[in-house]
């Protein structure tokens, strides 16, 4: 597929914005590895190849094995694979990202509560947001991923 235009080129001020907000998520105190596991999986559920190759890429410079970075999107039948938070941070994720059909239950945020403070949840959510956000603009202006650069 060909890229349809560059949006960082055509809205600086909007992508701008979008790393503010970028930048308060990585200065929120939440593990890094944690929100990058979240961002994979918003991006797996949204079919964002530009973003899976980009966060899959920095989880293994991150030292997250192979092994557990293939089961992200089977991470509920992984056993211990997945710590306690990475679990309740996939699960809000998947519950926030599919809002349209879960209407995010309260037993969902009841669980979610239950390994997260309010700011850390809140933030999280923004993290989610921000991740469907820059889902959208990757897949409707068909950026490319850098797995498909690197093979031409």
């Amino acid at each position: 597929m060909t890229q349809r235009m560059d949006y960082n080129a055509a809205t600086p001020a909007g992508m701008k914005a979008l790393g503010g907000v970028y930048g308060h998520i990585l200065g929120s105190g939440l593990p890094k590895v944690l929100v990058d596991l979240v961002y994979l999986r918003v991006s797996q559920i949204n079919g964002c190849a530009y973003c899976i190759d980009m966060h899959s890429r920095d989880l293994l410079k991150e030292g997250v094995n192979v092994e557990k970075l293939v089961l992200v999107p089977a991470w509920r039948e992984a056993g211990s694979l997945f710590d306690t938070a990475e679990r309740a941070a996939l699960a809000w994720a998947e519950t926030v990202t599919r809002v349209a059909e879960t209407g995010v239950p309260d037993a969902e945020y009841a669980a979610a509560a239950a390994v997260f403070g309010q700011q850390q949840l809140a933030d999280l959510t923004i993290a989610i947001g921000l991740m469907n956000a820059y889902n959208r603009m990757a897949i409707s202006f068909r950026a490319t991923p850098a797995a498909v650069t690197a093979a031409r």
